[in-house]
């Protein structure tokens, strides 16, 4: 086993977290700002890299941390290593409603790969890598873009989903999906964009211009909520700046915003 083996557990629904237990010496790591609490005897420390491989060199290191800079995520990661004599836990929190997957990659062919913002944390030994994807209709339409993530070990990585978690197991045929939806899929599985439909349903569907192809053979995961789109309808239903006490769902609120010139 490369990866430390860790234990864990998810605590709660509708905005989860896991509680990963650690042996002593053992260690996670995680996005920078994850962490919701921790036990006596862990200690953190923000490192360049995911430690999988710690007889690289710092060049090497440079060079991820750079691929993680231009997909704008942190160029450092935070690792939490249990100090103490016994066993010891500590905790990593949903950034937003939804659901978190545990995965132990020695299942699924030691690697997956996932939208860039879905990772949480991971056993230490776990590769973390940016997928730049090699087609220019999918970068430049595929939502996430040329941007994806490689998670690559045989331990456990925890990964999370917005709103509700579907698991599909493809067997040759192929699935469309919105491109916001997709969490993540095993290898086998061959990514791609397609037109959605004719031009007036790419215009006004309502479901985008494109839709992402997913076809193969492996496992696909998907959320019924991207953060994108619940960013989109909070922004909608948000007050104006120095807006009024009026009740949005009301008619005076209404009658107000009009009186207002909004």
């Amino acid at each position: 086993m490369r990866c430390h083996e860790v234990d864990y557990e998810i605590i709660g629904n509708s905005m989860p977290l896991v509680e990963v237990e650690l042996d002593p010496q053992e260690t996670v790591i995680a996005e920078a700002g994850a962490m919701a609490y921790m036990e006596t005897g862990i200690e953190f420390e923000a490192r360049m890299g995911d430690g999988s491989q710690p007889e690289s060199g710092f060049f090497s290191k440079l060079m991820s941390a750079g691929k993680r800079a231009i997909s704008g995520e942190s160029i450092f990661m935070t690792h939490f290593t249990n100090q103490g004599m016994g066993k010891s836990r500590v905790a990593f929190a949903a950034p937003y409603p939804g659901t978190l997957l545990a995965l132990d990659l020695s299942q699924y062919g030691e690697q997956i790969t996932c939208q860039k913002d879905s990772f949480l944390a991971a056993a230490l030994g776990t590769e973390v890598t940016m997928a730049f994807h090699r087609k220019l209709g999918t970068g430049f339409f595929g939502g996430e873009g040329f941007i994806l993530q490689r998670l690559k070990g045989d331990g456990m990585v925890f990964i999370h989903a917005g709103g509700t978690l579907i698991k599909k197991e493809l067997k040759g045929e192929t699935l469309r999906v919105d491109t916001g939806c997709l969490v993540g899929f095993t290898d086998g599985i061959d990514y791609d964009i397609a037109r959605a439909g004719s031009l007036k349903s790419m215009v006004f569907g309502g479901e985008g211009m494109f839709l992402a192809t997913l076809s193969g053979h492996g496992h696909v995961w998907l959320q019924s909520l991207p953060f994108s789109r619940m960013a989109d309808r909070v922004i909608a239903h948000a007050p104006s700046v120095g807006g009024s006490d009026r009740g949005e769902g009301s008619i005076l609120g209404g009658i107000g915003r009009m009186i207002d010139g909004r």
